[in-house]
């Protein structure tokens, strides 16, 4: 009974909010029929304008065109030099060790066995003081570059072929731990390593430097062999021709002729004066006394050909160098002005080894070009001096030396103009 009475009071409640609702609709129905025109037309145009808002196109932003992206070029500031090249040390130094091969090989040919074996003394001897030296004050070491091997060499072909086995040592020694390695190695040397060794030696030990040469192929001789190794350069004194090198020959003729009053005397210089310039053929194919690698001019020029066909060397240097001497030895290299044997004095002694391989070292030499003809005519003037007047008989080591400690000059003075710079002269 108590659930039917629920039941009934629940479905009343329903049926009065329904009569409710139905009620407020009929009473807005009511309103809105009792509504004004006026009020009917505003509603009318608001609803068109609605419509019309609604049926307007949206302003849509026009799409651009993407550009196409430039790639970002990003610039590295650093200094010169700017423009870099594949070769490194050891690869120029490689190649100029290789380029004296035929002169190596000619010496071997035309002293014996003891030039090679002088040769290998003056090699090891750089090497392994540079070695040593490095690993005691714990610096880098740099033996693999090939510019020790470079400098022994060098310096070996520098020296007579009769010289004791411990000089080329001795000189090799003082190069590297003197010359090079306290000025803070390759690249830092004022002074070519090779040359300062030979200077040292020259001063040291003149009699050696200067008396021990031995002649062409004189390992042919009667109680000698191929690889003979002890030899007196004293028993090769009898023959003038064949001891001395053709310009220490040619200077005491000079001096002779200029300074002797007895008629035999001076007529017997003339006659080796003439002799000596008939050696043309011999200089160049190397067929004379001198020091191991210089005495063949051919072979030194093969090699040298490859170095300036490979840019190594700037020609600037050394033609520069053996003009300067071939015209002054011409014009002062005889018994009067310009009667002098150009042709002598280019392939005599050792310039063409010292323009070539020695004058160009990258190290000692100026870096512009027109410091390098001042510095090839500088040496050449310089050697041409100590030919002529000089007491020794060949300049060409001294020359090239002293005009290392000129080359920061040469360069601070003929500093090449910029790129479109323009000198405008003051107008009064």
């Amino acid at each position: 009974m108590a659930d039917e009475k629920v039941e009934m009071n629940q479905s009343s409640e329903q049926g009065k909010s329904d009569n409710n609702q139905s009620g407020m609709n009929d009473n807005q129905e009511k309103s809105a029929n009792s509504a004004t025109p006026e009020a009917t037309e505003k509603k009318k145009v608001a609803d068109q304008e609605k419509t019309e808002v609604k049926a307007k196109p949206s302003k849509e932003k026009p799409v651009k065109e993407k550009k196409p992206e430039i790639p970002v070029r990003r610039f590295t500031l650093s200094s010169s030099p700017h423009i870099r090249d594949t070769d490194s040390v050891q690869k120029i130094m490689s190649t100029v060790t290789i380029t004296l091969l035929p002169a190596i090989l000619g010496a071997a040919w035309i002293f014996g066995f003891r030039a090679l074996m002088l040769i290998f003394l003056g090699m090891a001897g750089a090497i392994i003081t540079e070695w040593v030296l490095q690993k005691l004050f714990g610096a880098k070491t740099t033996v693999a570059d090939g510019s020790a091997m470079l400098t022994g060499l060098l310096l070996s072909f520098n020296l007579p072929a009769g010289v004791p086995w411990w000089i080329p040592v001795v000189g090799s020694v003082f190069a590297i731990s003197i010359a090079k390695l306290p000025f803070g190695g390759l690249g830092y040397n004022p002074l070519n390593p090779a040359l300062a060794g030979r200077a040292f030696l020259l001063a040291s030990w003149p009699l050696h430097m200067t008396k021990d040469w031995l002649p062409a192929f004189w390992w042919k001789g009667s109680g000698y062999g191929y690889f003979a190794w002890k030899v007196e350069a004293s028993k090769f004194l009898v023959d003038g021709q064949s001891y001395a090198t053709p310009l220490e020959v040619s200077k005491s003729a000079l001096t002779t002729i200029k300074s002797e009053n007895v008629p035999e005397l001076v007529a017997a210089a003339h006659q080796t004066l003439s002799t000596v310039g008939d050696l043309l053929f011999d200089l160049i194919k190397g067929n004379v006394g001198g020091c191991i690698g210089e005495t063949s001019a051919l072979l030194i020029l093969i090699g040298a050909a490859y170095l300036l066909y490979k840019n190594y060397i700037d020609w600037r240097t050394p033609f520069s160098f053996i003009g300067v001497v071939a015209i002054g030895g011409w014009i002062f290299g005889g018994t009067s002005f310009f009667t002098g044997d150009m042709m002598f004095h280019i392939f005599a002694g050792g310039l063409i080894l010292g323009a070539f391989y020695m004058a160009t070292d990258m190290v000692t030499s100026p870096i512009t070009p027109k410091g390098r003809l001042i510095f090839g005519a500088g040496c050449g003037l310089i050697t041409l001096m100590i030919r002529m007047i000089g007491g020794y008989p060949e300049g060409v080591s001294y020359a090239i030396l002293l005009m290392n400690l000129t080359v920061p000059l040469i360069d601070r003075w003929f500093v090449p103009k910029r790129f479109g710079h323009k000198t405008i002269k003051a107008q009064n």
